[in-house]
């Protein structure tokens, strides 16, 4: 009996420590594939679902929740060097009856990548509006969302496409000149005129340098074990070569202020909100915007830095939606009287 009793806690024992070693070994030795497993659990369990859409023999791969319905659909543009499962962090948050898009922007991802493409923000604008017009989320006006690189190209389709967008969300937006200059941004200047372009602060290629991008990019300090670093690393190595392209892209002469030069055309009530701590675009940003488009309003976040969508996603959330249902009641009520 007791030699049964002995068994059957080797079997169980045997049987739970496959997954706890499968476990161990992934986290050891392929933190990539954790972090991909990762993203994929909580896409599943926030219910949204990846699909691809194709505009000629162009494929963007995107993830959606919910169905166009009364209220308007929105359509997130995530930033630089990332990719639409960055807004899982805020999706977790909003209402499960909203129609929500997170698209992988050009290049990124699963969206095709292509060294004939053009990478500018209008070139980026271009692309996202082809998304739109497959999958139809233009058959009435939406509303769009967009952080850092993705709030550059977000402003400019909203200036571009007015009858497209019927509010708009920015999130520490890129594209402006911005009063107050920063370490940052003096750097950058310094990597310009040095041509270091192997050396640019957002495109890690060490588990240390990664560590320095998310102190530059966050206020909130995240304690990252190293292993994690090394498959954040190994994830994006791949891509650095195209990252440091687009970089330059979107840093160039014709792109580096888009969103300043179309911001006087945008006409759908807009929000911005930004951390008050922002390392890599100075929050003085949100003045300029405020003060060139006429219905604005401006939430400034206290201990946060230019990552607030991971820092703050529930506050992010909160002011999306309070914004969102101020927005469309008073529509509404336009309608009714």
């Amino acid at each position: 009996m007791d030699l049964d009793v002995l068994n059957m806690f080797v079997i169980a024992g045997g049987t739970l420590a496959i997954p706890i070693l499968a476990f161990v070994a992934s986290f050891l030795l392929w933190p990539s594939a954790l972090i991909k497993i990762y993203y994929w659990y909580w896409r599943r369990a926030l219910g949204m679902q990846v699909r691809y859409a194709n505009y000629d023999d162009y494929r963007f791969c995107f993830s959606y929740r919910g169905r166009p319905g009364f209220r308007p659909s929105i359509l997130m543009l995530h930033g630089f060097s990332a990719h639409k499962d960055m807004w899982l962090s805020v999706v977790k948050f909003l209402p499960k009856n909203l129609h929500l898009v997170c698209v992988d922007m050009p290049g990124h991802e699963g969206t095709t990548r292509s060294s004939l493409d053009d990478y500018s923000i209008n070139g980026q604008v271009k692309r996202i509006h082809q998304f739109v017009e497959c999958i139809k989320l233009n058959r009435k006006p939406f509303h769009l969302i967009g952080t850092s690189m993705g709030g550059n190209v977000a402003g400019v389709y909203a200036a571009q496409y007015p009858a497209e967008i019927c509010s708009l969300s920015l999130v520490c937006p890129a594209g402006l000149p911005y009063p107050t200059d920063n370490k940052f941004l003096k750097h950058l200047r310094e990597l310009k005129e040095s041509e270091r372009i192997d050396r640019i602060p957002l495109i890690p290629s060490t588990p240390e340098e990664m560590a320095d991008m998310l102190k530059l990019c966050s206020y909130v300090r995240f304690k990252v074990p190293q292993q994690i670093l090394q498959g954040l690393v190994d994830v994006r190595i791949p891509h650095n070569e195209f990252y440091r392209k687009l970089f330059l892209e979107i840093i160039d002469e014709k792109s580096r202020h888009a969103l300043h030069e179309n911001m006087s055309k945008i006409k759908a009530p807009t929000q911005i909100i930004w951390g008050k701590q922002d390392q890599v675009l100075h929050v003085s940003g949100a003045d300029v915007l405020a003060k060139s488009i006429s219905d604005c309003q401006v939430h400034i976040l206290e201990n946060c830095g230019h990552s607030v969508v991971v820092e703050r996603p529930r506050k992010t959330a909160k002011l999306i939606l309070e914004f969102f249902a101020l927005v469309h009641n008073t529509e509404n009520n336009k309608k009714l009287a």
